[in-house]
């Protein structure tokens, strides 16, 4: 089977700690998508997002540096599961997230990499900059939303 590596990096004006517990706060998490989530914190723990759209389980978890998930959308395979890591590197009072998601089903790569950036790092930056979301964001996250109620994701 073969599958598709995505790799993007953006850097966020808040602290290391506050970029990760932005993605393991389920309801911080939900601020990103107006869709529930729910988060374990602990390694092996499961975690839904954007309601039951997003699922996986916790692999290796390092508060304010790193976050390892295997990682899936409902509509993949059965059974099959990315490697989804989140790398944080704070300098001065800024951070590097570096993030790579491996073992991603070809037919959704392109899909995966938008919405890596227009659901996640752009309302992510938003809120931790700025303490909202633009409209413009708000809009690209509710048509996200209708793509996944209708699956033309």
């Amino acid at each position: 089977m073969e599958t598709k590596t995505i790799q993007q990096s953006v850097v966020f004006a808040a602290p290391a700690l506050r970029v990760y517990e932005t993605l393991m706060d389920a309801k911080k998490h939900a601020s990103l998508s107006g869709e529930p989530a729910k988060i374990s914190r602990k390694v092996g723990g499961t975690f839904t997002a954007w309601g039951t759209h997003i699922s996986g389980f916790n692999l290796a978890l390092h508060p304010g540096r790193k976050i390892v998930q295997a990682w899936r959308a409902h509509d993949w395979w059965p059974d099959h599961y990315s490697i989804a890591i989140f790398e944080l590197n704070e300098v001065d009072g800024s951070t590097r997230l570096d993030f790579t998601q491996i073992g991603v089903p070809p037919h959704r790569y392109e899909g995966h990499c938008r919405g890596w950036q227009q659901a996640y790092w752009t309302p992510m930056k938003e809120l931790l900059e700025q303490g909202s979301t633009s409209a413009a964001t708000r809009a690209n996250i509710q048509a996200a939303r209708q793509r996944i109620r209708t699956g033309k994701v």
